[in-house]
């Protein structure tokens, strides 16, 4: 059973071009899609990434969605739900600290500096859940991003219980973005090596020793 419910696809018309090239291409809508519509850009951008890397042609698929007008692009419905900017680099640091990813390890964290967030909670990472530094909420969110970002993922519906005691259905699909979205990043760059840039570098190498950050095969 879901954790977060599928929206029905007539609830986001700005949707239907969206629903409809995947049920040409499937079959049927499949629920993931739907339960992507909490946040109704996300199967938008979704079909747009998976289009290409299946071998698709973008600027048609485009074409079709659009059909000339911004307008039939489906409003960010509740953007005052969004999680803040250090949460969500937060998450993703965790979910690439279980993966293992030391590439985007160094750029969450680089990035979680950047937008202000309290540098003292990459120290206490690993103890998220009994330090003070960390809110409930935080601790429900970073609860899941470690359990999702191991493999197997390790997962289960009360983490989701949890969730719901300080997020929307919306915002807790707004997690599952960032852990899914690292996920891709995480393979992306662990797979191809990715040369590791030089700020978030120096940066990694002084903030993440409670760690153990090591720049490993993104060297240069």
């Amino acid at each position: 059973m879901s954790h977060v419910k599928p929206r029905p696809p007539g609830e986001v018309p700005g949707l239907q071009p969206v629903f409809q090239a995947a049920e040409a291409a499937m079959g049927f809508v499949p629920n993931s899609m739907r339960t992507m519509a909490h946040m109704p850009q996300l199967p938008l951008a979704f079909a747009s990434l998976a289009n290409v890397i299946f071998g698709g042609d973008l600027k048609a698929l485009m074409a079709g969605l659009v059909d000339g007008s911004v307008e039939r692009i489906p409003e960010q419905e509740d953007a005052a739900q969004n999680l803040p900017p250090g949460l969500v680099q937060l998450i993703a640091f965790a979910t690439s600290l279980a993966a293992g990813c030391r590439y985007c390890q160094a750029h969450t964290s680089h990035s979680a500096h950047r937008v202000g967030e309290d540098a003292a909670k990459f120290d206490a990472i690993l103890t998220y859940d009994e330090s003070p530094l960390f809110s409930e909420a935080e601790r429900a969110a970073l609860a899941l991003a470690f359990a999702a970002g191991s493999v197997p993922n390790e997962s289960d519906p009360g983490h989701f219980e949890r969730l719901r005691e300080h997020f929307t259905d919306r915002q807790i699909v707004q997690i599952a973005g960032v852990i899914a979205l690292f996920g891709f990043l995480n393979r992306w760059n662990d797979t191809l090596a990715t040369e590791l840039e030089a700020t978030p570098r120096d940066f990694a190498a002084t903030a993440l020793s409670s760690v153990d950050w090591q720049v490993g095969k993104h060297a240069s």
